[in-house]
């Protein structure tokens, strides 16, 4: 099982960043996949999930409008479309993919940092 993130990197505050998670080793297409992160001192949280069967998508307050979720099960691929960014946005970014009962995979993280 692998989840490789890609597509990171450094942006000027106001720019945009799609970052992606290729998948492999398992039925892709049957779990909720979800982009978590983790800025320096603080816990993990959620960003941004989308379900296996409806494609519902929900997001944190603070990525609201300016996050899109996406998934292409053909490609086996999740991908998280990054506008206006903030420096507040500056974390590792980790992508989840999670199905009932007891399957958890994690990739290993892209960091983004956003600073002018």
């Amino acid at each position: 099982v692998q989840l490789v993130e890609s597509g990171g990197g450094l942006v000027q505050p106001g720019g945009s960043l799609r970052l992606s998670c290729a998948a492999s080793g398992f039925t892709f297409s049957s779990y909720d996949l979800t982009w978590y992160r983790q800025a320096p001192g603080k816990e993990r949280a959620l960003v941004a999930r989308i379900t296996s069967t409806t494609g519902s998508t929900n997001y944190a307050d603070s990525v609201k409008g300016r996050f899109t979720i996406s998934r292409d099960n053909a490609k086996n691929t999740v991908y998280l479309q990054m506008n206006s960014l903030k420096p507040e946005d500056t974390a590792v970014y980790y992508c989840n993919a999670n199905r009932f009962p007891g399957k958890n995979y994690w990739g290993q993280g892209a960091q983004v940092t956003v600073s002018s």
